[in-house]
Parts: C-alpha cells; sequence; structure tokens
C-alpha cells in the first residue's frame, strides 16, 4: 500500500514556507534589513540626527550627505535611522496590544461558543462602532502626547476585527473530527486550545498581525505627522513628511526618503500578509465536520429507572431531537439495548438510522442543537443523560474511548504521531515524560505497528490509512477504557487490512476484557466480531439478538431484508436485493410501524398503530406485528 504525500508546504512551518517563496524572501529580509538598521542607528548613522548646519540646508544627495539634509541642514539618513527605531518601537507597542487582546478572545469564543461568545461578540460590536481617531486624540491630550499610550489603545480598540477573524478560524478548527477525538480521549480544554486549536490558527494570526502592523505605521507617522507626537527636534518618520511637504517647491526631493520608506513599509508588510495568506491556504484546509457540544436533556424530562442487572451499558427509552428553522425534529425515539462487559454489540443499519447519533449521544457529544428528549443512557449504574460536562469529561478516554471512522482525520497533522499519543498518555496518568515514552511505545507494540521507535516519530501523513487507524486504537487504549466505540473503523480500508484491524480488536478485547459498540452497515463485519446485534432503522431499534439468532433467522422484515442485501447473501449471477425506498428523514415519519411502507409483510395495523419492542425470549426483541411469519428460530 502507498504512502500518502502531503503537499510540500505542509511538511515545513509557515516561516519556512513563506521564504520559500521569492515574495517572502524579499519583504521578509526588508522589514528586517530595516529593524536591524534603526536599532543599530547609534552605530550606523554618519552624523548626530539633531546636529544642524545652517551652512548646508536642503541639500541633494552626496557623499557626505548620502541621502542630503533637511531645512536646518540636519542629515536626513540619520534622521530616517533614528527616526525608524519610535516608529518601529510604536508599530510593536500597537501589535502587542493587539495581539494580546485580539487572539485569546478570538480563540476563546471560537471554541467554548455559548452565552461567551455571545457577550464577547456583542462588546467587539459595540467597540467598532466607536470612532478609533475621537479616542487617540483624548488619549493624547491625557497622556501629554504619549505615542505609547496612544498606540497601545489603537492595538486594543483595533482588536475587534482581528478577533472574529480567528473566532471564525477557531471555530472551523472546532469541527476537525481530531478536536472531537481529543475531548473524547480525555484531554483538558487547555490542552486542546494550546496544542491543537491554536496552532492551526497562527496563519491567520501572522496575517492579521502584517496586516495591523502596516495600518499601525500609517497610524503611528500620521500622528507624528500632525505634531501629536514627541516634539521638535525629535526625529520621526511622520514629523520629517510634515517638514518636506513645507519645502515640496524648493527642495521636492526631501520627501522622498521619509514618503519612499513609509510606502515601501506598508506595502512590505501588506505583501508579506498577502503571502502567508496563500501559504497557509494550501497547507491548511478545513474538513467539515460536526461541532462537539455537551448533550442538553429537555426540562421535565422524567428520568428512566436504572434497569437491574449486570450490564456495563444500558440504553433505555432514548430519546433525541435536533433544533432546525422548521421546529424541533425528532431523531431518535425509544432507543435501547444492553451491553455486557467483554461483549461486543454491532449496531446495524441503513445510513440515516441514527447509529452515530446514539453513538454520540452515549458520549455526551451532541451537535449544538440536539437535545436528549428522554430516556437513559445509565454506564456502570451512572446516567450520563444527567452527568456533568466535567462528570463526561472525566469518562472520555478512560473509562469510554473512541475509534472514528477517518482515523487521518482525527489525528492532528501538525505534531508527529509520539507527540500525540504522549499527550493523551500524560493527560490521564501523571507520568514523566520518559515513562510516557515508553507507555507510548507499548501502545504501539499492543497495535502491532512495526518499529514503534521509527513510527512515533513520523506525522500522521507519512503513514498509510491500516497504520493510522491502528495509532487511532491505540490513542483509544490510552487510558485502558471499559467500553470501546468504533464508529465504523474498517469502511475506508481495503479487505486484508480489515480483516486484520477486526483480528486485532479481538485479541485487545480478550486481552483486556472492554466491551465494544461496533458502528457499522457490514454484515461481514458483524459476523466475525460480534457477539449481540442491535438493528437500528429511522430513529429506532427494531431488532436485538445474539448474532447466532439473527444470523438463523431474522425476527423483523427489515433485519431479514437488509440481511439480503448483503454481497455475501446474493447468489452467483444474480442483482442484489436491494430494499426498495428509502429510509424516512427526521420530521416526516408517520406513526405506526416506520418500515411499513417498505416491507412485504405490512398490514393495516403495521401503519397505523404503534409497535412496541416485544421481547422474543430472554435474549430477543423485535419491534413488528407479523413476526411469526418470518418462522422465527430462537
Amino acid at each position: 500500500m502507498t504512502t500518502p504525500i502531503a503537499p510540500a508546504a505542509a511538511k515545513r512551518g509557515v516561516v519556512r514556507s513563506v521564504l520559500a517563496t521569492g515574495r517572502g524572501r524579499i519583504t521578509g529580509g526588508f522589514l528586517l534589513l530595516l529593524c536591524v538598521c534603526c536599532l543599530l542607528a547609534p552605530v550606523l548613522a554618519p552624523a548626530d540626527p539633531l546636529h544642524q548646519d545652517l551652512r548646508h540646508i536642503l541639500q541633494q544627495p552626496s557623499g557626505a550627505h548620502w541621502l542630503g539634509t533637511d531645512s536646518l541642514g540636519r542629515d536626513v539618513l540619520s534622521r530616517l535611522l533614528y527616526g525608524g527605531r519610535s516608529s518601529i518601537v510604536g508599530v510593536l507597542e500597537g501589535v502587542a496590544a493587539h495581539l494580546v487582546v485580539a487572539v485569546p478572545l478570538g480563540v476563546a469564543t471560537g471554541y467554548l461558543g455559548g452565552w461567551f461568545d455571545r457577550l464577547v461578540m456583542r462588546v467587539a460590536d459595540i467597540v467598532m462602532s466607536v470612532p478609533i481617531i475621537v479616542i487617540l486624540l483624548a488619549i493624547l491630550s491625557i497622556f501629554n502626547r504619549s505615542i505609547t499610550a496612544a498606540m497601545i489603545t489603537f492595538g486594543v480598540l483595533g482588536a475587534s476585527g482581528t478577533m472574529r477573524i480567528v473566532r471564525g478560524a477557531a471555530m472551523a478548527v472546532r469541527q476537525e473530527l481530531y478536536v472531537s477525538a481529543a475531548e473524547l480521549l480525555g484531554l483538558s480544554r487547555a490542552q486542546i486550545v494550546f496544542r491543537h486549536i491554536l496552532p492551526r490558527c497562527r496563519g491567520v494570526v501572522i496575517v492579521q498581525t502584517s496586516l495591523f502592523a502596516a495600518v499601525a505605521i500609517v497610524v503611528q507617522t500620521g500622528l507624528t505627522f500632525l505634531g501629536l507626537g514627541p516634539p521638535p527636534p525629535a526625529a520621526t518618520w511622520g514629523g520629517m513628511v510634515n517638514e518636506a511637504s513645507t519645502t515640496m517647491t524648493t527642495a521636492p526631493w526631501l520627501l522622498v526618503p521619509a514618503g519612499g520608506l513609509i510606502a515601501l513599509t506598508v506595502l512590505a508588510l501588506g505583501i508579506l500578509g498577502d503571502t502567508v495568506r496563500d501559504v497557509t491556504a494550501q497547507s491548511h484546509t478545513s474538513s467539515g465536520g460536526l461541532r462537539a457540544a455537551p448533550a442538553k436533556r429537555r426540562a421535565g424530562a422524567p428520568p428512566a429507572p436504572v434497569p437491574e442487572g449486570t450490564a456495563l451499558l444500558s440504553v433505555r427509552d432514548l430519546g433525541v431531537s435536533f433544533l432546525t428553522p422548521r421546529g424541533e425534529t425528532e431523531v431518535l425515539t425509544g432507543v435501547g439495548f444492553d451491553l455486557a462487559a467483554g461483549q461486543t454489540l454491532g449496531l446495524v443499519g441503513e445510513s440515516g438510522s441514527g447509529k452515530s447519533v446514539t453513538a454520540r449521544a452515549i458520549l455526551g457529544l451532541l451537535e449544538a442543537n440536539g437535545t436528549v428528549t428522554g430516556g437513559s443512557v445509565i454506564f456502570d449504574g451512572r446516567d450520563l443523560t444527567r452527568a456533568s460536562r466535567k462528570e463526561l469529561a472525566a469518562l472520555r478516554g478512560t473509562r469510554i474511548a473512541l475509534i472514528s471512522q477517518e482515523p487521518m482525520l482525527a489525528l492532528d497533522p501538525s505534531f508527529r504521531i509520539g507527540a500525540q499519543l504522549s499527550e493523551i498518555v500524560r493527560s490521564h496518568s501523571p507520568l514523566s515524560r520518559e515513562a510516557a515514552r515508553r507507555r507510548v511505545l507499548d501502545l504501539l507494540r499492543m497495535v502491532e505497528l512495526p518499529d514503534p521507535e521509527e513510527m512515533a516519530k513520523r506525522y500522521p501523513f507519512q503513514i498509510s490509512g491500516g497504520m493510522a487507524q491502528r495509532v487511532a486504537i491505540a490513542a483509544a487504549l490510552a487510558g485502558s477504557p471499559d467500553l470501546l466505540i468504533a464508529d465504523e473503523p474498517t469502511t475506508a480500508l481495503d479487505v486484508t487490512v480489515q480483516a486484520d484491524i477486526l483480528a486485532l480488536l479481538r485479541r485487545l478485547q480478550r486481552e483486556t476484557g472492554m466491551a465494544i459498540l461496533l458502528v457499522t452497515h457490514d454484515w461481514g463485519v458483524v459476523a466475525d466480531i460480534c457477539t449481540h446485534v442491535a438493528v437500528m432503522y429511522a430513529g429506532q431499534v427494531v431488532e436485538t439478538a445474539p448474532v447466532e439468532q439473527v444470523f438463523g433467522a431474522a425476527a423483523h422484515p427489515y433485519t431479514a431484508a437488509l440481511m439480503a442485501t448483503s454481497p455475501e447473501n446474493a447468489p452467483r449471477r444474480t442483482p442484489i436485493a436491494a430494499i426498495a425506498g428509502a429510509v424516512p428523514p427526521p420530521g416526516s415519519r408517520s406513526g405506526g410501524c416506520r418500515f411499513a411502507d417498505r416491507c412485504a409483510l405490512s398490514t393495516q395495523d403495521c401503519a397505523h398503530k404503534d409497535v412496541p419492542l416485544i421481547r422474543l425470549n430472554e435474549e430477543r426483541a423485535s419491534r413488528c406485528i407479523p413476526t411469526e411469519r418470518l418462522q422465527v428460530r430462537p
């Protein structure tokens, strides 16, 4: 199998990628040279910037004065270098204040959302409506023409726009599956923000910083041009432009050095920002995803009693609705099943049946508009639908872990595999760095990856899909979970790799005794690894039974029809018996049996009567009236 090859830009950092372009090298080199020359002005300046020589006023460039002299005979080059120091310091002060406000608030609002996001955005709207120049003039009058105070104020007031952009980038990254995977693996909010959210926003931050710096240069020089900065004879770029404007008719050259340098600096900062934007757009693309939010219970919904028995996980009458523009839409209704320690339950059904929503409801990670409307999810005696965010976070990764359908999207491409696994391990156990490294290598050996030392040094884009799935399994096992939820873990893999992953899961389950909830649509996978089956259709469980009984004879027409569509059950040279019609979408599901319109055994009672889940024997139940016509063999 070939190893995926990432774009070259993805293999380098933002700075190296920018410097790899011609525009980046030119603009970066110019800005670096400008900063160094201004910093070393006492060494490089050919004369004292305040020294006046009235005998040589308004001279053209010469060997004695490379850029000429001004109206008082002062050396223009020296004044440019010294004036640049105050200009650059002022810009840095404004940029620092800008970043201190914009980046933390932008990342926090984009990641947390909710009331905090709404409050900060309303304050930002108010700040953006205030005329900044009026505030700056007031600050200059209060603080005795202090450019430092003015630039810090400008940075704070101008942070609202950048904060909005950073917020949007953080919201996009927040929807990535690897962020959801990090939450499910038990990482804290701080770890997720600093290790996964903020690094992916750095391109946007750099772009906005360079653009704001260009604006700050214009504002700083504009204030000194108006005489609101350091008083004469202090050297400032704005003051030099003001002085040149008074001698335009007699010495037009005097406007070129200061005006040209300001223009070049603003242009370089703008081009640099544009280059960073292009580089980050090529190296980072956000994939669509579901925004994870804690599951909420509708107020007033009565709690379901804790079921008796020894089941590790018991789902009882679970109902889930989503708020849409058309109102609240029911997605799950009365979902229920049991899973004991050491068992593997296959959650089977067509797309749209509610399998993944059920898994996310168990984990407490429904989308932001999702609501648990009834029922309970009892895990080891605790109702997870009533657990707090903190309690759920403590369970994820340690007691309950998740293997996602797309392992490549669950791994952060910015970090090596060993670093990501080490972060997960240390979040669950107070291990030293060396102990965590040994634990990472043990996990990689546990999932049968070759050369764990080398594998830990690789980035996710340097390994194949099968290897990535094994890494995802290793991450899920880092906290030694009691329940492993696998959301179609073999769908994107070829047949041979799929068999290896299933064999690996069987061995790990045998060694650790964990229970597995397997979301799948593949009956071959069910037959290979599952001990029990729960068949879902249109947001309901229509049949639950041990695997042997289901394959012996289906107890629901949908189960029989679904099994008939499996390629393994189709006779040679015979078309696969596809199920006519489609799963009714949420919001259009009528009363009665939801499969009635597609069922050959349906009667008038099926279409009009709500069909309960009827228990057929101690381990089997079916949501069907004419069950006996299927010739069930318990």
